[in-house]
């Protein structure tokens, strides 16, 4: 009855937060306390966005289309860097440095700079991208390159394999949990980079609606499309943990029996 009592408690728990902000948000709003033109009220994001919907839509399919190429692009750059720093420690010594100090560079640096090289199409938005997005997913599938069981490895060897079928039967399988990791935070990073990548330039997306509506100072509609993009990015990041579970359902199997357990 306890445990039971405990696990509703922590599924309502985040649910409550979300309700208790907004409330002390809309009671802020409303009795004046903050100027609705410094805080719009939660109601007002929301007639902003129903109002602005069809623009928003059409916004979001040119973000999310530069986010699907950027993220494609990123996750094959990614596999690939793993794959070779794995293979070669030659490759690890020269370039993981490489790689770090491209992540220390700020996105918002970067961009004025692919912008003025590339125009203001979708080439820079996608470029940006996969500067983002790659970085996660190359270090995740290194990590779990690196954590392969080395027994197996060893009796795979011993039975004869060779480089190609150890890492298809041993390395990939076991970085695949890391892989979706670092998927998960590439993907929210694809959304913001494209929007920051928008605000520098271009002609529809959902930063280059963010940047109107902030120079009209509309701001209920600046909070409208900020929720959005953060809706956006958890559904994909949702997505992502449901494509985790289709290609890897001998681990949902364990966490069962762990739960069951417990």
């Amino acid at each position: 009855m306890i445990k039971r009592l405990l696990s509703i408690i922590n599924k309502i728990s985040p649910i409550l937060a979300i309700v208790l902000i907004l409330s002390v948000w809309q009671t802020l709003s409303v009795t004046g306390i903050v100027p609705k033109f410094m805080l719009p009220s939660p109601l007002d994001v929301v007639m902003a966005f129903i109002k602005d919907f069809s623009l928003l839509m059409e916004h979001a399919k040119t973000t999310l289309l530069e986010a699907f190429y950027g993220l494609t692009f990123g996750i094959l750059l990614g596999f690939a860097f793993a794959v070779i720093m794995d293979q070669f420690d030659i490759a690890y010594k020269a370039i993981y440095p490489v790689i770090i100090i491209t992540q220390t560079v700020p996105t918002v640096a970067i961009a004025p700079l692919l912008v003025l090289w590339l125009g203001y199409g979708i080439l820079p938005k996608v470029t940006l991208i996969i500067i983002t997005s790659f970085f996660p997913i190359t270090i995740a599938l290194l990590d779990g390159f690196k954590s392969s069981d080395r027994d197996a490895l060893n009796l795979m060897k011993a039975m004869g394999a060779n480089s190609l079928q150890c890492f298809w039967h041993i390395k990939l399988p076991s970085a695949l949990g890391n892989f979706f990791s670092g998927l998960r935070i590439s993907v929210s990073y694809s959304i913001i980079g494209a929007v920051v990548a928008e605000w520098l330039g271009g002609f529809s997306g959902l930063g280059v609606y963010m940047t109107r509506v902030r120079k009209s100072y509309s701001f209920d509609k600046m909070f409208a499309v900020i929720f959005f993009i953060s809706a956006i990015s958890l559904l994909l990041m949702f997505g992502v943990t449901l494509l985790q579970r289709l290609c890897m359902p001998w681990d949902e199997n364990r966490k069962g029996k762990q739960t069951a357990r417990e």
